[in-house]
C-alpha cells in the first residue's frame, strides 16, 4: 500500500486525503504509490531514485518526490510500471502537479498528479483473436 511520510508540509488531514487518493490509484493501476514531500538530499533525481530503490516492491512502484524548498518534482517508476507508463506521460503528470503547486495547492496538485499517473499506468485490455 502507498505511503505518505509525515512532514512539515502536510497536515494530518492532507495526509489522509492523499492516502485515499493513493488507495484509489493503486486499485486502478495495480501499481504501488509512494509520496515523499520534504527536503531532498543533494541532487533531487538521485535522491528520488534512492528512495524508490528502498521501497518494498520497486519494480511495480511509482514514487512521487516533491521538494517544495528546491522547487523539485521527480517521478520514478519501476520496470513493470514503465510497460504502461512512459516518460512522456509521467512528464504530463509532473506538469499538472507543478501548475497546481504554483497556485499554492500542494495537496490538490499531488492528488491530480497521482490520479493522472494511475490512469496512464493502468494495464491496457488486450483483445486476443481466438
Amino acid at each position: 500500500m502507498g505511503q505518505v511520510p509525515a512532514g512539515e508540509y502536510l497536515s494530518a488531514a492532507d495526509r489522509a486525503s492523499l492516502d485515499l487518493t493513493i488507495r484509489k490509484a493503486e486499485q486502478l493501476c495495480r501499481a504501488e504509490f509512494s509520496v515523499f514531500v520534504g527536503q531532498s538530499q543533494g541532487d533531487s533525481r538521485t535522491f528520488a531514485v534512492g528512495l524508490h530503490r528502498s521501497l518494498v516492491a520497486p519494480d511495480r512502484s511509482i514514487l512521487v518526490m516533491v521538494d517544495p524548498t528546491a522547487h523539485a518534482v521527480e517521478v520514478v517508476t519501476g520496470a513493470a510500471v514503465r510497460r504502461s507508463l512512459d516518460d512522456a506521460r509521467a512528464e504530463l503528470a509532473v506538469a499538472t502537479m507543478v501548475a497546481s503547486f504554483r497556485d499554492g495547492d500542494l495537496v490538490g496538485g499531488l492528488r491530480r498528479g497521482i490520479q493522472q499517473l494511475a490512469e496512464h499506468a493502468r494495464p491496457q485490455n488486450t483483445l486476443h483473436a481466438g
